[in-house]
């Protein structure tokens, strides 16, 4: 299981956010020194969301997002704002490992089939952002069926990974909620990446107990309820 911390980049910063809500945003700082120093910390991939992008401004941090590629040379896997094959395309080209899309997927779940086939499968993650075990789309605000349906149909299309948001937990730092993500691991063959309400070593453990191919540190990690070498020490 691989441990990605996150950096999640607004207005130039690396933020986080509670529920998916800008107004929420805590600020703690550079987005490079702040992935510099989970690499420094033993980190070896890195989730980058682009939240101007995910808002609306997919042009926003590109600047800072290539930066950070160049710098730290890492696995790096990107989301926010790709909507359409032609970004997905031209963050694959700059250097990033693996795309994640989530509203195009669903709106457009032919991309999938056609990035997969240009790219190859391993580069490219389908996004479950889910809530009350439904596809959550556009920011979280509109519906669009159940999770594990959605799940399945990624998988046939070629994605080589998913990466499972419980919106229910995200931000809250109450820990995870376990069975959603163990259904979804059950119903397919992919990789699941696991998001939202990781707070403590036990959830780290619990993930890795159930299979999770990977989990993204958020909140809790900035805050300093979970400890990113302590993580790093339940998979090892």
């Amino acid at each position: 299981m691989k441990i990605f911390p996150a950096v999640d980049i607004l207005g130039g910063q690396c933020v986080q956010l509670v529920q998916g809500r800008k107004e929420s945003s805590r600020r703690y700082g550079d987005p490079l020194k702040c992935a510099s120093g989970w690499i420094e910390e033993g980190a070896d991939c890195l989730h980058i969301i682009n939240l101007d992008g995910a808002f609306g401004d997919a042009g926003k941090n590109a600047g800072i997002i290539r930066e950070i590629i160049d710098e730290t040379g890492v696995f790096i896997q990107l989301g926010g704002g790709i909507r359409s094959i032609t970004d997905a395309s031209g963050w694959l080209n700059t250097g990033v490992d693996r795309v994640i899309i989530g509203t195009m997927a669903v709106k457009e779940p032919e991309t999938v089939r056609t990035l997969a086939d240009e790219w190859g499968s391993e580069r490219i993650c389908a996004g479950v952002d889910a809530k009350d075990g439904q596809v959550v789309v556009k920011g979280w605000e509109e519906s669009a069926g159940d999770y594990l349906s959605w799940a399945e149909k990624f998988e046939e299309l070629g994605a080589g990974s998913l990466l499972y948001t419980n919106v229910d937990v995200e931000g809250l730092e109450r820990g995870i909620s376990s069975e959603p993500v163990r259904d979804l691991i059950s119903k397919t063959k992919i990789p699941v990446i696991a998001s939202g309400g990781v707070t403590s070593t036990e959830d780290v453990k619990v993930l890795y107990d159930m299979g999770a191919g990977g989990v993204v540190l958020g909140s809790a990690l900035y805050s300093g309820k979970i400890n990113f070498k302590d993580a790093l020490e339940v998979i090892r």
